[in-house]
């Protein structure tokens, strides 16, 4: 029940919970496992930032002791790229290189179409961290969705960012769903393209939407 969960802020002691979570949802809601071998370093490239460099910008949901969802944003995208190219991508090619990461055949197939889409031009899309310079993630496990708990997750953030006097805020998603949830929490579509990178999955393209939302 709804009553039962707790938004709070993140803590230290929650990282590996989250950490979980996010690869459990990492392909659309489901796990990332179906494209991509290596939790440990997957879980780096998704939420160590947020984590370990901002995690007083971090929210959670929890129900009786156990995470079942998480917001982790930051309120400066620009920080937020600098210390992912300077910090983290260096800390994660060392990892998969001593774990044998790039060896393994799921993930090699990964790089490889995700080089594609590179070459595709694909990855490159428009900078919206001037109006909206804060970014935020969220993710339910499969049984907190529906449940208005990522509702309230955005709601925190959303006070927490206007209370610091930051002017808005942006996302990316490639799930239908999720942009219809989004559009009724107030963001506004500010772009929208296709992906190929999953095709050898899916059998098609999938759609890449940005959505931003302004903060008085």
């Amino acid at each position: 029940m709804e009553s039962e969960i707790i938004i709070r802020k993140f803590n230290l002691r929650d990282r590996q919970e989250l950490r979980i979570i996010s690869c459990a949802t990492a392909f659309m809601g489901q796990p990332s496992n179906i494209f991509f071998d290596g939790e440990d370093i997957f879980a780096d490239f998704l939420t160590l930032y947020f984590t370990d460099y901002e995690p007083e910008s971090c929210f959670v949901a929890e129900r009786r002791g156990h995470l079942v969802g998480y917001l982790i944003g930051t309120k400066n995208a620009g920080i937020l790229a600098k210390t992912f190219i300077k910090n983290i991508v260096p800390r994660l090619f060392i990892e998969a290189i001593c774990s044998a990461t790039f060896l393994k055949k799921k993930n090699l197939r990964f790089i490889f179409y995700c080089f594609l889409s590179f070459l595709k031009k694909e990855f490159k899309q428009p900078d919206f961290s001037q109006q909206y310079p804060a970014v935020l993630h969220i993710n339910l496990t499969e049984g907190a969705r529906g449940s208005g708990i990522g509702s309230r997750l955005i709601n925190v953030f959303l006070g927490y960012l206007q209370q610091r006097k930051i002017s808005g805020v942006h996302l990316a998603t490639v799930s239908d769903h999720a942009s219809i949830f989004f559009q009724k929490q107030g963001f506004k579509l500010l772009y929208r393209a296709q992906r190929s990178y999953f095709s050898y999955i899916l059998q098609k393209k999938i759609p890449l939407y940005i959505y931003g939302r302004k903060l008085s």
